[in-house]
């Protein structure tokens, strides 16, 4: 009998815990509006319409590089003899690179003086040969004028005489070839002497004492060394045609670099491309970017110049604040470019805009702005895509259309169709994209929220 009690009092104690999680499970399933409104009511998140300043943002990525970089080729072949840089050295304008072997250029120096030499008695032993050609013919001809000598004895001395200038004259030219030649040679011997062209750093260097060097004169001639603004640098980025539009000369950025992570770094689009690099001509994979460069304008490579000592004195009088930054050619970048700001507008999240075809609907619906329906169905069009968003009318979902603007990461312009104050449905992105309709019974997941808010 006592049995019987017990197992009695457990299945009573089964049986209400059951009940208490039923009805636990009943007011859930209300809270979360399971049971209110049955299928017909949907289950949204919502956001208010406000005021916000919006700057649309292009990003792109690409490769630090010195805004200005030479690249030093020799225009003679030969032995680099001296060396007077290393690489990461400052030089100045004019400043000594380095010297090619002269030997063999003093040698066609020393050949070309002499066949000046010889080619210079050639024109006197001309100009002689060509006066006593003159003298010749002069006195035949008064000797012809009496009657004294046949015609063709005169014309033989005129003929002379005149065969004589010509030889002369090409004595001269042959001469001034020659300088020409020497005039050369002596300027290739002053080539084997390399300077720099302008100040700036040795960025790079390919070449030690003791190599032979290609002249220009030779294909493109040996890449020796880069002299590069280390303390100017810039990023090139590639921007796709769909947003070269928005870039303009002088747009400001924010670039962040992979070696510097957490830090922003300023700059201001300096160059834009005219022509387009496309890859994939001709496929379905085909790409057009135009390169974009943005000269960094936050201080950096202060040590890359001839003030880098004072540079260092002033820091080390000053250390607050991050140390200046050190860009190498090459490094990684990212760049957002701010290219259209409009201030205090109407904005809503950008998930809260989706489209709708209104293709078969009247065209007195709730919408205005845009062509009607009988108007597409005439230009030959089967589709009438519109932008709209829903706002939140009394729990029941309003079908507005809307004209956007420009948008930034996380907001759109709106330019009609919404007001500031106003409650946009944002989510679900299913709910948004495909299930809710205009007039659908709503419940706001997030009503106290933005009560609190």
């Amino acid at each position: 009998m006592g049995k019987q009690q017990s197992a009695t009092k457990k299945l009573l104690k089964i049986l209400g815990i059951l009940v208490v999680l039923i009805i636990a499970g009943g007011v859930l399933a209300n809270l979360m509006g399971w049971m209110d409104g049955g299928e017909n009511e949907k289950s949204v998140t919502s956001a208010e319409a406000e005021l916000r300043t919006i700057t649309q943002i292009v990003s792109a990525s690409g490769r630090i590089q010195p805004e200005v970089e030479v690249i030093i080729r020799p225009d003679v072949s030969g032995e680099v003899i001296e060396l007077n840089v290393r690489e990461g050295d400052f030089v100045r304008e004019g400043d000594l690179l380095l010297r090619i072997k002269p030997d063999i250029y003093q040698a066609r120096i020393d050949e070309l003086n002499a066949m000046l030499l010889t080619q210079q008695s050639r024109m006197e032993q001309a100009r002689s040969t060509k006066l006593q050609a003159e003298i010749e013919y002069q006195k035949n001809k008064q000797l012809y004028d009496r009657d004294l000598i046949s015609e063709l004895e005169f014309m033989q001395s005129e003929n002379n005489f005149e065969s004589q200038k010509s030889n002369f004259k090409a004595a001269e030219y042959q001469i001034e070839s020659a300088r020409a030649q020497l005039r050369r040679a002596e300027e290739e011997l002053q080539q084997t002497v390399i300077r720099s062209p302008k100040d700036g750093t040795i960025s790079r260097l390919n070449i030690e004492r003791g190599e032979r060097v290609l002249g220009n004169a030779q294909t493109a001639g040996t890449e020796m060394m880069r002299i590069a603004r280390l303390n100017q640098m810039e990023v090139e980025v590639e921007v796709n045609e769909n947003d070269i539009v928005n870039v303009s000369v002088d747009d400001t950025t924010d670039i962040e670099v992979d070696a510097y992570p957490n830090r922003s770094f300023l700059g201001r689009v300096t160059e834009i491309a005219n022509s387009a690099d496309i890859t994939g001509t001709g496929s379905a994979e085909q790409i057009t970017n135009y390169k974009v460069k943005i000269r960094i304008t936050t201080p950096h490579n202060l040590n890359a110049g001839p003030e880098a000592q004072i540079v260092q004195v002033s820091d080390q009088e000053s250390p607050a604040g991050p140390p200046s930054p050190i860009f190498k050619p090459g490094m990684s970048g990212t760049v957002d470019i701010r290219t259209n700001t409009a201030v205090d507008v109407v904005a809503v999240p950008i998930q809260a805009v989706t489209v709708r075809d209104f293709a078969g609907e009247s065209a007195d619906s709730d919408t205005t702005g845009s062509e009607t329906t009988e108007q597409k169905r005439s230009s030959g069009s089967d589709e009438d895509f519109r932008r709209v968003v829903f706002l939140n009318d009394n729990g029941v979902a309003k079908r507005v259309e809307v004209e956007t603007g420009i948008s930034d990461n996380t907001h759109i312009q709106i330019l009609n169709g919404v007001r500031a104050g106003d409650e946009v449905i944002t989510g679900s992105y299913r709910v948004l994209s495909r299930d809710l309709n205009n007039g659908d019974a709503i419940r706001v997941t997030n009503s106290q929220q933005l009560a609190s808010n």
